[in-house]
C-alpha cells in the first residue's frame, strides 16, 4: 500500500471555517468529560449501574484521553495532522453513537474508553496545525479561540448536560456528537491544510508503554480512591506510576544514544524555556480549575440544595465572562506580553477571594443550612464575584497557552501540544483528588467550612502562580 505523505508546510491557508472545524475537536473532547456528570443518576437508573461503574464512566474517558495525547501528537507530526484529526473525528463520532446506544454498563464503559482515546487523536492536531499554518495576529487569535473553546466546554458541559437530560434523555449527551462529527468530516479536507513535521523519526514503543502506564496508574486511583477510601490497590497503583515515570525519564535520556528519538524528547521540556517555566504554572492553574469546578458543583447542590440544572445555571456568569474575555486576549498580549497572564491570575484570585468573603458572611442568604431566601444584593454580589473569576480564567488560559508554545519548534508542535494538554488533564485530576479530598473531609462536618477552606486555598495558590508566571517569555 502506498502512503502519500502530507507536506511539512501548509500548501494553502487555514480558513476560518477550517479553524471552527478544528476547534470543535477539543471543544467536544472537553465537553464530553464534564457533560456526563449531569447524566450519572439517569444512567444509574436505566442501566442498574453501581457507584464504582458510574465513576468509571467519567474516569475511563479521562484516563484514556490523557494517556493517548502525547502519542497522538507524535503521530500527527509523523503522519500528518489533518489525517490524524480525521481518524480521531471519525472514531469519536462512532464511539459517541455506541455510547448513546448502549444497553449495558459494560458496553457504555468500553465506548467511553474508546471515545476518550478518539478525542485524544483530535486535540493535539488542533494546536499543532495552528502553530504550523498561521503566524502573527491570526495565530494569536486562533490560540485565544482554542483557549476559549476548551474552557467554555467545561462550564457549558454542566449546563447543557442538565438541559439534555431534563428534556430528552441521558443518551442525548452522546448522540449530539454524531451530526457535529459528520459535518466536520465533510468540511475538513476543503478547509484545513495538511501539515506534518519535516522529520520522520519512527515509533518509540518502549516510551509509549511507559508513559501510558505512568499516566494511567496515576489517574485511575486518583479518580477512584476518594470514593473507595483508598484501598491497597490504589496505593500500589500510585507507586507503580512513580516507578514507571522514573523509568520513562531515564529511557527518554538514553534513547538518543541508541539512535532512537524518544516519544517525549527531554530537550523539549528542559531545553525550551517557555516549556520548562510554563508547565509548573499549567499544573497549578488547572489543578485549581479542576478543584473549582468540583467544589462549586458539590457546594451548590449539597450545600445550597440546587438541582444539577440549577447548579449549571448558577455557573453561567463564569461561562459568559470567560467567553467574552477570551477574544480580547490577543490584543492585550501584543501590548502587555506575559503581564496578561499575571494579571489574569491576580484577577482570578480576587474573584475567588470575593466568593470566599460572600460564603463567610452570607452563606445562609445564599441558601445554605436550609435557608432558601436570597436577598438581591447577595445574589448580585455572588454573580459579580463569579464574573471576575471567569474574566481572570480567560486572561490566564489564553495567554498561558500562547506563551508556552511560543518557543516550541514547528517540527515538535504536535508533541508539544500533546504534552501541554496531558499536563492540563493530569493537573485537573490532581486538583480534584488533592484539594477535593481536603474539601470533602472538612465538608463532612460542615459544608460551609469545606467551601471556605477550599476557596481560601485556591485563592492563595492562584496569587502565588501570578508571581511565578512572570518567569515566562515576555511575548508569545
Amino acid at each position: 500500500m502506498t502512503v502519500i505523505a502530507e507536506p511539512a508546510a501548509p500548501t494553502r491557508p487555514l480558513t476560518r471555517t477550517g479553524l471552527v472545524v478544528l476547534l470543535a475537536g477539543p471543544f467536544l473532547a472537553n465537553l464530553d468529560f464534564f457533560i456526563t456528570n449531569a447524566a450519572l443518576p439517569s444512567i444509574r437508573r436505566d442501566l442498574a449501574a453501581s457507584s464504582a461503574a458510574l465513576e468509571l464512566v467519567v474516569a475511563g474517558y479521562g484516563t484514556a484521553y490523557a494517556v493517548m495525547l502525547v502519542l497522538a501528537g507524535r503521530l500527527g507530526d509523523e503522519h500528518g495532522r489533518r489525517r490524524l484529526f480525521a481518524v480521531g473525528r471519525g472514531a469519536f463520532t462512532v464511539t459517541s453513537l455506541a455510547a448513546g446506544m448502549s444497553t449495558t454498563v459494560s458496553t457504555l464503559l468500553l465506548a467511553r474508553v474508546l471515545q476518550g482515546a478518539s478525542a485524544a487523536l483530535m486535540t493535539p492536531q488542533t494546536l499543532a496545525t495552528v502553530q504550523s499554518a498561521l503566524t502573527g495576529r491570526r495565530r494569536a487569535s486562533a490560540i485565544a479561540a482554542y483557549a476559549a473553546a476548551g474552557g467554555l466546554a467545561a462550564v457549558v458541559g454542566q449546563l447543557l448536560g442538565g438541559v439534555l437530560v431534563s428534556t430528552l434523555s441521558w443518551r442525548a449527551i452522546f448522540l449530539v456528537n454524531v451530526p457535529v462529527g459528520l459535518t466536520a468530516l465533510l468540511l475538513l479536507r476543503r478547509t484545513v491544510p495538511p501539515t506534518r513535521s519535516e522529520r520522520r523519526v519512527g515509533a518509540d514503543v518502549r516510551g509509549t508503554v511507559l508513559l501510558a502506564v505512568s499516566i494511567g496508574a496515576l489517574l485511575v486511583p486518583l479518580a477512584e480512591g476518594p470514593a473507595l477510601r483508598w484501598p491497597g490497590w490504589c496505593t500500589a497503583s500510585l507507586v507503580l506510576s512513580g516507578v514507571a515515570s522514573g523509568t520513562f525519564v531515564a529511557w527518554s535520556a538514553r534513547a538518543p544514544r541508541r539512535g532512537i528519538v524518544p516519544l517525549l524528547p527531554l530537550a523539549l521540556v528542559t531545553g525550551v524555556p517557555s516549556m520548562r517555566r510554563g508547565l509548573p504554572v499549567v499544573v497549578g492553574f488547572f489543578g485549581v480549575f479542576g478543584a473549582f469546578m468540583f467544589v462549586f458543583a458539590v457546594g451548590a447542590q449539597e450545600g445550597l440544595g440546587l438541582s444539577p440544572l440549577a447548579a449549571g445555571i448558577a455557573i453561567t456568569p463564569v461561562c459568559l465572562a470567560y467567553f467574552a474575555t477570551s477574544f480580547v486576549v490577543p490584543r492585550l498580549l501584543e501590548r502587555l506580553g506575559r503581564r496578561v497572564l499575571a494579571l489574569g491570575l491576580a484577577v482570578e484570585a480576587v474573584g475567588l477571594a470575593a466568593t470566599l468573603a460572600i460564603v463567610v458572611t452570607a452563606w445562609r442568604s445564599l441558601g445554605g443550612d436550609a435557608d432558601r431566601s436570597s436577598p438581591p444584593v447577595v445574589a448580585a454580589a455572588a454573580v459579580l464575584a463569579l464574573v471576575v473569576v471567569g474574566v481572570g480564567q480567560a486572561l490566564a488560559v489564553g495567554s498561558l497557552f500562547r506563551l508556552i508554545l511560543s518557543e516550541v519548534p514547528a517540527e515538535s508542535a504536535g508533541v508539544g501540544s500533546g504534552l501541554l494538554v496531558t499536563t492540563q488533564q493530569t493537573a485537573m485530576a490532581l486538583g480534584v483528588a488533592g484539594l477535593g479530598s481536603i474539601f470533602s473531609a472538612v465538608a463532612a462536618g460542615s459544608m460551609r467550612a469545606g467551601v471556605i477552606v477550599a476557596f481560601a486555598v485556591m485563592s492563595g495558590l492562584t496569587l502565588l502562580l501570578a508571581a511565578l508566571s512572570l518567569r515566562l517569555p515576555q511575548h508569545g
